[in-house]
């Protein structure tokens, strides 16, 4: 699930972004790595990434529990969320898709998700 055209640090930064955008005050570790996972399924990946989320200061850890620390970054659907026709595969799911959906952060884009899928990863649902 990782996109050969994002390097390292770009799928950190738009990992971070993900984060610093999910609707949610407090999800429990596997819910987060569950979204980290729309950007790398790398372990230690996944790792550097949570710290760097803590450094600064987008999330504060406490046993399995993640908290967030930066209220009102939420995604607008009407501007940030785009939709495509086309063939996908859902990145949270893997199923097929006709219609993909895409968000669309400053550090990148992330995507395609299913409709549902795409409410999930951003704590909507």
């Amino acid at each position: 699930m990782t996109d050969p055209d994002y390097s390292r640090d770009e799928r950190v930064e738009l990992a971070l972004d993900l984060l610093a955008h999910v609707e949610a005050d407090d999800l429990p570790l596997s819910a987060v790595v569950d979204r980290i996972e729309t950007v790398t399924t790398d372990p230690t990946l996944t790792r550097d990434i949570l710290d760097t989320a803590e450094l600064r200061g987008i999330i504060e850890r406490e046993g399995g529990r993640i908290r967030h620390q930066r209220g009102g970054t939420f995604v607008r659907f009407e501007s940030q969320v785009v939709q495509r026709e086309g063939e996908f595969d859902c990145r949270r799911c893997g199923a097929s898709l006709s219609t993909g959906h895409f968000v669309r952060f400053e550090s990148g884009e992330l995507g395609p998700f299913g409709s549902s899928c795409i409410r999930k990863v951003l704590g909507r649902e």
